[in-house]
């Protein structure tokens, strides 16, 4: 079934049944199932209670500055989905992360997955395939 993005974020806010549910094993089987490929050179991630998105912003604004490839994933977003992820300070294009959900679905199986499961993953998979020197991910 092809789905628009707004299809595509419409149904994730429904299909998994808990709004919290915590653990890494069904991101874990998913990301193998999806051949598990380098995301880039060097990853940074950011954890933490405050400031995370700015500090994801920070990072990448210094990689841009020092002509360094960068991809950014962070969460939530504050106006468009599409800023979650971004390449060289630039949105992610609405048809790469419908074909990212779409490879996603395909290798999840029966697993279900989380609003932000399904985010992280098809920012993964962006990345793997963009392989940017540097990648900041919020966590």
């Amino acid at each position: 079934m092809n789905r628009s993005l707004h299809e595509w974020l419409a149904w994730q806010e429904t299909a998994h049944d808990k709004a919290w549910d915590l653990g890494l094993h069904r991101i874990g089987a998913v990301w193998q199932a999806m051949g598990a490929p380098r995301l880039a050179a060097h990853i940074i991630t950011v954890a933490g209670t405050n400031g995370k998105g700015s500090c994801v912003c920070w990072t990448e604004g210094l990689c841009q500055a020092h002509g360094v490839s960068v991809a950014s994933f962070s969460s939530p977003h504050l106006s468009d989905y599409r800023e979650r992820i971004r390449f060289d300070g630039d949105w992610v294009a609405e048809d790469a992360l419908v074909a990212a959900f779409e490879a996603v679905d395909a290798a999840r199986g029966d697993i279900s997955l989380s609003y932000f499961e399904w985010s992280a993953l098809a920012a993964f998979h962006l990345i793997a395939r963009r392989q940017p020197q540097v990648a900041v991910l919020e966590v």
